[in-house]
């Protein structure tokens, strides 16, 4: 077997992520929503706090709250401890959405593991803790 060069692998990572990111429960919602939306599943947050996580300035993280309202995704509410602060929960169609998505990936990546070899699907679980390694860092 030809040794793979650091780009090539890369390379072979980022398409496997972007094909699992295709599958999303609608088009309607960018990368950048989506990517909200899965953050507040882990919680309530502020938007400042999103705009951190997601490295994106607080105008930006604005817009992108917006079009999550408008499409009854989120709700931004006062927050109970600072009546000036705001706090952004999932709605129950916020919810849905991210069950539906994950549910999509899921599927999709099951059906790509059903059709490898044995082998293969060996060489894939022994990569499992350098990919892991690789994820956390």
């Amino acid at each position: 077997m030809d040794a793979i060069d650091d780009e090539q692998l890369r390379l072979l990572i980022q398409k496997v992520a972007r094909r699992i990111r295709n599958n999303r429960a609608g088009d309607d919602l960018s990368d950048s929503q989506l990517a909200v939306l899965f953050q507040l599943e882990k919680g309530n947050h502020s938007p400042s706090a999103l705009a951190a996580q997601e490295r994106v300035t607080p105008p930006s993280m604005n817009r992108t709250l917006n079009g999550l309202e408008k499409d009854g995704l989120i709700a931004r509410t006062p927050s109970p401890d600072d009546a000036r602060k705001v706090r952004v929960d999932l709605t129950a169609a916020g919810e849905a959405k991210i069950a539906a998505t994950r549910a999509l990936r899921s599927a999709w990546f099951a059906d790509q593991l059903a059709a490898l070899s044995p082998d293969e699907r060996a060489a894939l679980e022994a990569a499992t803790p350098v990919l892991r390694k690789l994820a956390e860092q």
